[in-house]
């Protein structure tokens, strides 16, 4: 089929998704029916909830069948449809897959889903499981792109920023269904109560701009991530824009996508 499947609409995912979409590609979301992103102002996934999000000027529209893809296409969209398994995929197979879910484990993707394959991260060995696989860990590495092996395994620690580290990343303190007090972009104080679960407050690691926060109402599990704050307090606009790390991956899914003759829609 004339169409690229990705597995997965998070921040990062939608990195890829926006790229293959800009360079004439008409792409498939699937997405699972409660994604839990934390940049959910760059996340495609949100469509699950809202029927639609736009990152960045381009909007993916919630379907429930592969006619209105083709519709949401020609209107010069994305169609997102809640398929975690990837079912549609055994009636409409298309000329690429790219699982983007980086959940650093394969969730089910392998080489009969299409005839090219790219997985984004750990969990996968190229060769086997998938044709290629991007890096994803920050550092020299980022973007590279793996013919035989595996990605770089996952350390648990996010990329610094203005000197934090780990410290950047909120992790939920018990499980149960957050109630969320902030809103994405706005600037915290370190300790500030940014929601509650249950009983137990949230509270912000650090000063800054809170870059992300898990959606108002998700139920979680403790040591879950939930929230991220930028500490630069003067990039509120970083809060609405891919990262250099999602671009950089996207690039990469490109190469790979015209090095093997996967061409754009028409071309």
């Amino acid at each position: 089929m004339d169409f690229l499947a990705v597995r997965g609409g998070g921040d990062l995912a939608s990195g890829t998704i926006h790229r293959l979409f800009a360079s004439g590609y008409r792409v498939l979301v699937l997405e699972c029916d409660r994604p839990t992103a934390i940049r959910r102002e760059v996340a495609f996934c949100e469509a699950v909830y809202d029927g639609a999000a736009t990152v960045e000027g381009v909007t993916a529209r919630r379907v429930d069948s592969f006619q209105e893809c083709q519709e949401v296409w020609s209107a010069g969209e994305i169609p997102l449809m809640v398929d975690p398994q990837g079912k549609i995929l055994r009636e409409y197979r298309p000329a690429a897959l790219i699982d983007g879910i980086l959940a650093k484990r394969n969730l089910g993707t392998d080489r009969s889903m299409a005839d090219l394959t790219i997985a984004l991260g750990p969990g996968f060995s190229a060769g086997e499981d998938v044709d290629y696989v991007v890096e994803t860990m920050r550092g020299h590495n980022l973007g590279r792109i793996i013919r035989d092996g595996s990605a770089l395994p996952n350390t648990g620690i996010p990329g610094v920023i203005a000197g934090y580290g780990k410290e950047r990343v909120i992790h939920a303190p018990a499980g149960g269904v957050i109630r969320c007090q902030s809103q994405i972009a706005d600037i915290v104080e370190k300790d500030q109560i940014l929601g509650w679960i249950g009983e137990v407050p949230v509270k912000a690691s650090l000063t800054g701009v809170l870059r992300g926060i898990i959606r108002d109402g998700a139920r979680i599990s403790e040591g879950m991530k939930i929230a991220d704050i930028d500490p630069r307090k003067e990039q509120k606009k970083n809060c609405y824009t891919i990262s250099d790390k999602a671009r950089c991956i996207a690039g990469s899914v490109l190469e790979i996508l015209l090095s093997e003759g996967v061409l754009p829609y028409g071309k």
